[in-house]
């Protein structure tokens, strides 16, 4: 499973010209599910986001977590994270979960943030979304949970 976190002054997710989520200060996650993933890499994925520590304490210093600094986190779906661009012009998604598994997980996961951080929101999986963000910094990490296979 991946995570393309970014840190963000705020970031919003429209589909159909209509605002679904929205978030201040915080943490946006692009979430790219992979063939092989389980419950196990969702935890892993969520336990790192919620932990890294990305935001700037009293010195400037990237040391505070999502938690410490009380912002928002907004987990967006999306598919073609996990594609193979190894070759050719045309990425692979071969290494992207079905759609019933990456439905599946994407839930599991938002529940379990939910529960770990109450300001969780969330794009609709499946959808055609716009996104909009302000990236603070900018800063951008790309986490990943090893799927077992």
């Amino acid at each position: 499973m991946i995570g393309l976190l970014q840190r963000v002054r705020h970031a919003s997710v429209e589909i159909q010209g209509k605002t679904v989520a929205s978030i201040g200060r915080g943490l946006l996650v692009f979430v790219g599910i992979e063939r092989g993933d389980t419950e196990t890499q969702a935890d892993r994925l969520l336990q790192r986001v919620l932990a890294y520590r990305v935001f700037p304490d009293e010195a400037g210093r990237m040391n505070l977590d999502l938690r410490e600094t009380g912002g928002g986190l907004l987990l967006v779906p999306q598919f073609t994270l996990p594609a193979d661009t190894r070759r050719g012009n045309r990425p692979s998604f071969t290494p992207a979960a079905s759609p019933q598994l990456g439905s599946r997980l994407f839930a599991y996961l938002l529940h379990q943030a939910g529960e770990a951080h109450t300001d969780t929101h969330s794009g609709i999986f499946a959808a055609d979304m716009q996104v909009a963000l302000v990236n603070d910094g900018p800063v951008t990490f790309w986490l990943r949970a090893e799927p077992l296979e």
